[in-house]
């Protein structure tokens, strides 16, 4: 896919290499940043595609600066701001439709403007806001099962999800739900 070819929902479809999701997703995010008008640089966004992943659909990667703050407007230097990595999950592509895949990606973008603008990104009030104003979800949805769920042994309320075992998993009991204050139960789903 060539620069300045539109990232269409039937070449989203045949999508077969980590190239070709990076090739289609970059040329989403261009139309995108163009539709919705974005203040991002994307010559400062690098890409990269992740098979392990399995519940986060993409990330932006940066560097942590410490002082950073939401809100606060960061002064860069000639260069411009850091770079960051868009990272894509493989498995998250292969499961989503193109309407919830270019949602994801509009998503990260939110992060990358709020990165290039104050060194620092979250899923505060502004996100939510901006992420409202661009429709892209303040949330991504699971694309895969979680291997257990934790649950308020009171009210039955889902309170975690885990994918691998660790110690919350093995002492559920141990742990205390924030909606009632009950020992949690952690459950396999069939």
């Amino acid at each position: 896919m060539e620069r300045g070819t539109k990232a269409t929902p039937n070449e989203f479809e045949t999508i077969e290499t980590h190239a070709s999701l990076i090739r289609w997703s970059k040329a989403y995010v261009r139309q995108a940043v163009e539709t919705y008008e974005f203040d991002v640089s994307l010559n400062r966004v690098g890409w990269e595609v992740s098979t392990r992943a399995k519940r986060r659909a993409a990330a932006v990667k940066s560097p942590s600066l410490p002082d950073a703050v939401v809100g606060t407007p960061r002064t860069w230097n000639s260069d411009g701001p850091p770079t960051c990595t868009l990272s894509l999950s493989w498995r998250a592509a292969k499961s989503f439709e193109y309407e919830e895949w270019t949602a994801t990606l509009r998503h990260e973008l939110v992060h990358v403007e709020q990165f290039q603008a104050f060194g620092s990104t979250d899923h505060g009030r502004a996100f939510k806001r901006r992420a409202n104003e661009v429709d892209a979800p303040v949330r991504v949805r699971r694309f895969s099962e979680p291997k257990y769920v934790l649950t308020c042994t009171d009210c039955g309320e889902t309170v975690a999800h885990r994918y691998r075992d660790c110690k919350l998993v093995r002492q559920s009991e141990s742990y205390r739900s924030g909606c009632c204050e009950a020992p949690l139960r952690c459950v396999q789903p069939a």
